[in-house]
């Protein structure tokens, strides 16, 4: 699998979920691969399992600094970055039920979702282009979310944020083909990805598959993605046969953002037992 190979590649947000599967896939294509998180130890033992080409890096993409010390510390090693995927990102949930509707959102949590999802992906495009300069070729990826094309009542700071991770990967796109560069950047939108931030809500229980039926009943192809289907597209964006592809969205949701669902057949039946009440616009995140 070498459809990567030799290319140094740096990701966000690297110690879990979907950062994680494209720390891998990358690798697994033959890249040299960065792993960056603010989760170190998670981090590190990530990129010593992978072993030969891995590394971790300890990386808050809120900080300039951190971008700075980051890329000029990959730049000495490596002397180039390839590809940058963008992935680091926050719902404003970790850990807090405070309301994020745009009427009781404090303007503490609105900042500290944009800090994470929007600042971080700004900072990262800065640092990128000034660091693929020294190639002139390279391919930036920002991990948006469905969020990013809907609007989200009870999430209002997430897709706020997410829909301008969505606007500013144009703009970057853009600008590097008007600077005469070969740097693309595309964005990947997912919805209902089986990541770590599912299991609270999915539980290890008898009713597991229960809640998975209900958490995707309005998907199209009724069940959740793989973070190895989103890796999948990364691989591809970070490739040399995406070459033409830029200023591009690609979502990876089941079909959500196509419409809706075949509605069911009526039916006369009482409804079933346990029947669940899921929070308002939880779907949406991916």
């Amino acid at each position: 699998m070498t459809r990567l190979a030799d290319k140094v590649a740096l990701i966000t947000g690297a110690a879990r979920g979907i950062g994680e599967g494209i720390a891998r896939a990358f690798h697994r294509e033959g890249a040299r691969v960065v792993l960056t998180d603010i989760q170190d130890e998670l981090g590190q033992a990530k990129a010593t399992e992978l072993g030969e080409r891995a590394s971790y890096m300890h990386l808050d993409v809120r900080l300039e600094s951190d971008w700075e010390r980051v890329i000029s510390k990959v730049l000495e090693l490596q002397a180039r970055i390839d590809v940058l995927a963008n992935n680091a990102g926050i719902t404003g949930f970790e850990g807090a039920s405070d309301p994020h509707d745009p009427e009781h959102v404090s303007i503490e949590n609105w900042r500290s979702v944009h800090a994470t999802n929007l600042d971080g992906v700004f900072l990262g495009c800065k640092h990128g282009i000034r660091a693929m300069r020294r190639t002139g070729v390279g391919s930036i990826i920002n991990v948006g979310s469905r969020s990013g094309l809907v609007g989200i009542p009870g999430a209002a700071p997430y897709a706020s944020s997410k829909a301008a991770v969505r606007n500013h990967t144009k703009s970057v796109a853009l600008y590097c083909a008007e600077q005469g560069l070969r740097v693309r950047c595309n964005v990947i939108q997912p919805a209902a990805i089986l990541t770590p931030m599912w299991e609270t809500l999915l539980g290890s229980g008898p009713d597991r598959a229960l809640r998975m039926a209900e958490y995707t009943k309005d998907t199209p192809l009724r069940r959740f993605g793989s973070v190895d289907e989103v890796a999948a597209l990364a691989v591809y964006l970070a490739a040399d046969e995406s070459a033409y592809t830029t200023g591009a969205e690609f979502n990876v949701d089941g079909g959500i953002l196509a419409g809706t669902a075949t509605p069911p057949r009526p039916s006369t039946a009482r409804p079933r037992q346990g029947h669940l009440h899921l929070p308002l616009g939880i779907r949406s995140f991916r």
